[in-house]
């Protein structure tokens, strides 16, 4: 199978947790899956910037990102959370290599709203690099940076540049780790599985706000984009990704039809 993680930043923020998933996304490649992870940060962002003296600054959910604060954050997506997941991914015994979307136009971008600064759209992804990393039994692990061919670099949402990768990597299956335990109904019951019309449903009445209103258009586009399957579950369940792997509900299993 081929298998496209995406990992919540606060999942990542703490060494037990991030080691704890490390684990579990190694033994899935140990199990013969071809593994994709890509990474959010936008805690550790958050953090940074402020011992900068910079006020992080949202629109929308999405943060202002400035020529000054590019620098930044490069140096947190790319740098420091990327490194600690793959130092511990290595650890947990899989071949780990960090990219960003820069590195070989692994995921090309372009402005999305000028009044966000340097926040970039996806507008296409470079499969022919991750086919070849993951043919070669290495493990690709991207931070949410992309560029350009007039070489510009942009942050963008970690979300939408786990859809563009899937897309491109053509995965069978598209797993969003993160700190909620699925997606909720007008009841604020979990919903164990839900179709894309569903999805779009729960956002025009308004059940699905906010954060997980965006997860749900990220994963609606992944499916629209040829993904077979995505699912929304809660990185801090014990064995999370294995239990997935093996068929248990957990979480919120998303498919089109």
């Amino acid at each position: 199978m081929r298998l496209l993680v995406k990992l919540g930043g606060t999942l990542l923020d703490a060494d037990e947790s991030r080691r704890r998933l490390a684990r579990e996304v190694a033994e899935a490649a140990r199990q013969g899956h071809q593994v994709v992870v890509v990474h959010g940060g936008g805690k550790q962002m958050t953090r940074i910037l402020s011992q900068m003296g910079v006020e992080s600054r949202f629109i929308d959910g999405l943060r202002v990102t400035t020529p000054e604060t590019i620098d930044a954050v490069l140096k947190v997506f790319a740098g420091s959370v990327n490194k600690q997941l793959v130092a511990a991914l290595i650890e947990a015994g899989a071949e780990a290599v960090g990219l960003s979307g820069i590195d070989g136009c692994l995921v090309e971008a372009e402005i999305l709203r000028a009044e966000l600064g340097q926040v970039g759209r996806p507008v296409r992804a470079n499969a022919a690099l991750l086919d070849c990393l993951a043919k070669g039994g290495f493990l690709p692990v991207i931070a949410c940076v992309a560029g350009d061919r007039q070489g510009r670099i942009y942050n963008v949402n970690a979300d939408q540049m786990a859809v563009a990768c899937a897309a491109g990597f053509r995965a069978d299956r598209l797993v969003f780790l993160t700190d909620v335990d699925g997606v909720l109904g007008a009841d604020r019951q979990l919903l164990p599985q839900l179709s894309l019309s569903a999805a779009e449903a729960l956002i025009l009445g308004g059940v699905a706000t906010g954060g997980m209103q965006a997860k749900l258009t990220s994963a609606g586009q992944a499916l629209r984009d040829g993904v077979p399957q995505v699912i929304i579950a809660p990185g801090s369940a014990t064995d999370v990704l294995g239990r997935l792997l093996s068929g248990e509900e957990l979480g919120t299993r998303m498919v089109r039809g």
